[in-house]
């Protein structure tokens, strides 16, 4: 609110700010929905290509999932303040291995400082621009699931050692800037739940199920396209507190928002300027703050492709 109020009244953003419990069960159920549509899309037509897609869009909806626990995370996927919490935690946040209490607390130090020596995130940002062979090294490291592996395993040793330290868990997470990879203490519940949705996919269909069409897409897609999100919203970005300039809204196309950028996740300038705005109205304070001339003060990008170039793709040095 303190950034958008330089730009739009308060009516404008009272009128955009309305939180509304069918379109959250709408966004959850439509992510869910996807899921289990490429279960149903390869057993209907299996073969090395369906199941390639259904892995793609599988992680893809993984992706989906960490974006409405990060709705529900500024209390904007629902209304209603119960239904918010349990949806961002047990439908969206322990499926993915996250913790949305854990993650919230960190989350909105990134929203106070971004871009700034105290921004918890800033880690994801300082190693953009980057060369192309840079790029390629990291996307191949997700795609064969060695991010995702590393980060698993870093996770349940974390666990483990921790042994319900909170103070210890802080201490870690700040030295190792470990905030995203370990997402709280409960991170047993977690994995709870992803052994049932893995026994409960297995008997869905055949018993390796589970372990391809949702720890596989978990450990290599769902990195990919993280990662990629993350390059888009702060990569190579001025490192100040101008709020038209420390972030990056990215114009997405139908395969895009399919596979890289689901549930309007690519306005990410205009979440920053309102972070509890629900998120399918972020597409109407873009046009608003476009309306109003703010456009060419804004940091806009009219593709991933572009985004990718402006990192690194286009430097072919080291």
């Amino acid at each position: 609110m303190q950034y958008a109020k330089q730009f739009l009244s308060s009516e404008d953003i009272r009128a955009l700010s309305k939180r509304s419990d069918w379109m959250g069960a709408w966004m959850l159920l439509h992510c869910w929905g996807i899921i289990f549509g490429a279960l149903a899309l390869f057993a209907i037509w299996p073969n090395p290509l369906t199941f390639i897609l259904a892995v793609m869009l599988i992680g893809s909806r993984q992706l989906g999932l960490a974006i409405l626990m990060h709705e529900a995370a500024h209390s904007a996927l629902f209304k209603s303040r119960q239904l918010n919490e349990f949806a961002g935690i047990w439908l969206c946040g322990h499926p993915i291995l996250a913790d949305m209490p854990a993650y919230r607390h960190y989350h909105l130090a990134h929203h106070r400082y971004t871009q700034t020596d105290r921004d918890p995130d800033l880690a994801l940002s300082l190693p953009f621009p980057t060369t192309r062979a840079s790029l390629i090294r990291k996307f191949l490291r997700d795609l064969t699931g060695q991010t995702g592996v590393k980060q698993l395993v870093g996770q349940i040793v974390l666990w483990f050692r921790m042994a319900g330290d909170h103070d210890a868990v802080e201490e870690a997470e700040a030295k190792e800037k470990m905030a995203q990879a370990f997402k709280g203490l409960d991170f047993g519940t977690s994995l709870g739940v992803n052994a049932a949705i893995i026994i409960a996919f297995g008997l869905i269909g055949d018993w390796w199920w589970g372990l391809a069409f949702w720890l596989l897409p978990l450990l290599t897609w769902f990195q990919l396209v993280l990662r990629i999100r993350n390059i888009a919203e702060h990569g190579a970005v001025e490192h100040s507190e101008n709020p038209l300039q420390n972030v990056r809204t990215t114009a997405a196309g139908p395969l895009w928002r399919l596979f890289v950028a689901p549930y309007w996740v690519n306005y990410h300038l205009e979440h920053h300027l309102v972070m509890h705005l629900p998120a399918r109205n972020l597409p109407k304070l873009h046009r608003l703050m476009i309306e109003r001339g703010h456009g060419a003060a804004m940091r806009l990008s009219p593709s991933y492709w572009s985004v990718l170039g402006d990192v690194g793709w286009r430097r072919k040095v080291r």
